[in-house]
This record gives structure tokens, sequence and C-alpha cells, in this order.
């Protein structure tokens, strides 16, 4: 196995015995990123002598037992969170070029625990697609099937993590955009509690959080994020957990299908998460069906409120840039105007509406399982899956009602389309369950059939 491809667990394992030196493991890593990226075009700001004084400075904290508990480990992070002395396009030409003065606190955090950010990973237009499709970034690729897309709008994060990056890259996640691209990438995807992962600039809606090969390294990452920051209001200290729960403690699950809305499930998608409840149950697991949580009403809200706001931001540019901001979006935000306020009030209250029928479920049940997407990755080249600006979100149905209530989810892999292509499942817990989450997705990973080697040549 390539150095690029081990675990953080692995590395740590092997950095602790003096096997092996984070120099070795950021030179694989670089090779690996050299061979692919004329495919994929995951990075942004990749930094090759940045990384390596790195991890010289990681290799010697090793020898002097002053390593931190990610000390030597590869890492990306996404464009817009802000790394110091690099610009944050936001996926659009249409931003200025400023260099960030300081580290967002995710990578503020990351570096204080050793972490080596190699690169920053590329994200489409404003964020506001769940694919690879910018004005600013090359179109970013699946590794599993270099036609279609990573997803979005953490595709580079996706496609690195997929193509062995190295082990850990961090995402943001406003309504799917960590758990769209790794259930389409084959990866676990953690959309932690708001508040656990200090944001900077916090949104509703918006979180911070890993894509990873293994739950334990996306735990890892959580672990070394996780705490209050100043400059996050919403932000608080690590809580502590009860404790993961089992499936063999009759682990109370929901069932859920059929999302009720948006793009019909494919019934590959349908086979792979039923097989994963399948497993849960056998474990002794109680699996019950439930009908879909939200309705059209609340997402058609929360488009009506994301458009305004998008168009006020594009209103507010000088009109030379405005210009450069891709023509599917400028189309969705065309109708902002037709909204009067108590449209845009009426979005606006349909988080509280989804916030409000999740947590209605996690009264009688411990976890809510779902697919991630109703469909598998779809072409790379389309902005959205429905290829119409004017039905943006028809994918989102299953992920977005947990940004909206702040509760975790994650991802894993649950199985294969009859071409190829990885089919994610979801696993959504209550408030600061973040870790049992990604427990039961460990625990489905093992017990699931063996995954697919991970993708290597295009």
């Amino acid at each position: 196995m390539s150095l690029a491809d081990l675990t953080a667990t692995e590395l740590l394992e092997r950095y602790r015995e003096r096997s092996l030196s984070p120099v070795e493991v950021i030179e694989d890593v670089l090779t690996r990123v050299n061979e692919l990226e004329p495919h994929l075009c995951a990075t942004y700001a990749l930094d090759p002598d940045g990384a390596r004084a790195a991890a010289r400075d990681s290799e010697s904290r090793w020898r002097d037992n002053t390593a931190g508990p990610l000390d030597g480990v590869p890492v990306t992070v996404k464009e817009n969170i802000a790394t110091r002395g690099t610009p944050v396009p936001q996926g659009t030409a249409a931003t200025e070029l400023i260099p960030a003065t300081e580290d967002a606190p995710a990578a503020a955090r990351l570096r204080e625990a050793g972490a080596v950010i190699f690169s920053k990973t590329t994200m489409p237009e404003y964020g506001m697609l769940s694919s690879g499709v910018s004005t600013f970034h090359h179109l970013t690729r699946n590794p599993w099937d270099v036609s279609k897309t990573a997803g979005g709008s953490s595709a580079g994060a996706a496609a690195a993590a997929a193509a062995g990056y190295g082990p850990i890259h961090i995402g943001t996640d406003i309504g799917g955009s960590i758990r769209l691209p790794a259930g389409w990438c084959g990866l676990v995807g953690l959309k932690p509690t708001h508040g656990r992962i200090a944001v900077g600039n916090p949104y509703p809606g918006r979180a911070i959080g890993p894509l990873t090969r293994t739950a334990a390294d996306a735990a890892l990452a959580l672990s070394v994020m996780s705490g209050y920051d100043p400059r996050d209001h919403t932000s608080y200290p690590a809580t502590p957990e009860n404790g993961p729960r089992s499936p063999e403690s009759g682990l109370r699950v929901a069932l859920l299908l059929d999302a009720g809305l948006g793009l019909p499930v494919d019934p590959e998608v349908t086979a792979a998460v039923s097989a994963a409840a399948a497993v849960l149950e056998k474990a002794g697991a109680i699996i019950e069906p439930i009908a879909p949580i939200i309705t059209r009403e609340m997402l058609d809200g929360l488009d009506r409120f994301w458009r305004i706001r998008s168009a006020t931001d594009i209103a507010a540019l000088p009109e030379e840039r405005r210009a450069k901001v891709l023509p599917q979006i400028r189309d969705w935000v065309s109708t902002a105007g037709e909204l009067t306020g108590s449209d845009v009030f009426h979005g606006y209250s349909q988080m509280g509406a989804m916030a409000a029928a999740v947590t209605a479920i996690f009264t009688s049940y411990d976890v809510i399982l779902s697919p991630v997407a109703p469909i598998t990755a779809f072409p790379a080249e389309l902005a959205y899956p429905t290829d119409d600006p004017a039905k943006p979100f028809e994918h989102i149905a299953f992920t977005v009602p947990y940004n909206m209530s702040a509760h975790p989810a994650t991802t894993l892999n649950a199985g294969w389309s009859s071409t190829g292509l990885p089919i994610g499942a979801q696993l959504a817990v209550p408030h600061h369950q973040d870790t049992t989450a990604l427990a039961l997705a460990e625990y489905l990973d093992s017990a699931l059939p063996a995954r697919r080697p991970w993708p290597t040549g295009f």
C-alpha cells in the first residue's frame, strides 16, 4: 500500500513507533497529487514547499516527544475555510483575491495539532451547487468515474479523499455539501452538531466537518477541531457524550426510504440502504419505516430565502464582477425580485419548521437511516442533477433537514450501482451524539460486504 493511502490512525501509530516519518509521507502524497490532479482538479493553492517544511518540523516534534494529536498527518482544507495568506475565492471568478489575514478556527486547530495542511480544495460557485462547476476552479471530477461529478460543494475535498491525497479532508455543509460528495465518492462525511466545530462566519445551517475514508479518522479530526472560539458566537466547549450505542442494545432506527419530494429514489439506492437496515436489524436494532419528514412547502420556502440571500450578495457586486458569476446562479437569483417581504419571511420560517419536524422524530427514535441522495453521481459538467436552475434542490431532501435542525449526520458507503458508482447511506442522530453516528458507520462498514479497492488510475 502507498503511504498516501494510510489512514490517519495508521500514520500516527507508525510515527510513534518511529517506523515512518512525516517527511516520507508528504512526499508520497505530493507524488499522488501530481499524478492524478490533471484528471481530477481537486486542489487549490497547493503548497509543496510549505508542506515539506511543515513535515520536517513535525518530524522534529516526534523526535523530541512533543508531537500533537495530528502531528505529521496530511490534511486539506476547503477553500472557503480561511487559511492565513491565501485568498478565499468561494468558487467564483467574481471574488476579489485578497489573502486571508488569519486561519479560520478549524484551520487554526488543525495546525495547533500538528497537521500538515498542504493544500486547499475546490468548490463550486459560491458553494451553492452540489457539483464542481465553477467559474474560478477547473472542473472537479469523481475518481470512481471521471465523467461524473464528485459532488459539492465540498467537491475537491471528496475527490481528494477518494483519490488518496492523504487521509483527512475538511469541508463545509449548509444543505448537504459534505454528505452529498462523501456519498457519491464512497466516503465517511460528517456534518457535526452545529456549534461543535467553530465556523468563524456562522450562518443558519452552516457547519464544518471531515471527509475521510474511515470513521475513525473522521472521529480523530472531529476531536481536534471541536471547541469554543470567540470568533463564532454559535460555538461551544466540547460536550461529553453518553457513549456510542450499539445495535445490540435495541437501537431504535427510523428507516426513511422516501423523502416525499424531489427526485425519485433510484431502486439501487433503495436496495443498498435497505441492506444496511437489515444488517442493523440482524444485530438487534429495531427498524421501523417512517413517513417523509419534510414537505414541499418547507423546501420551496428555503429555496426562496436562499435565493434572496444570494441575489442580495450578487447585487452588491460591481457590474464587471457581477457579470463573472456563473450563468446558472444568475438565472436562479433572477426571480428574487418577484418575491415579497412575506415570501421571504415565510421562507425563513421554514428552517424552523424543518427543525421541528426532525426533532419530533428523535422523540421516538435513536437514529434516522436514509439515503444520502436519491441518485448516484451525475455528469460532471452539470451544475445541478436536474440541469435546471429553477429546480436546484430536488436532490437535497434527505440531507438539508439536519442543517436546519443542527443534528449531526454522517455518511458511509452502503453499496455500489450496477455501473460501479458508490451509494451512500446517511445516519442522523440526536444533538451531541456525533461519535454515536460515527461508531454506527464504522460498525456498518465492517458488517456490509467488503468494499471495492480505492480508485488509482483513470
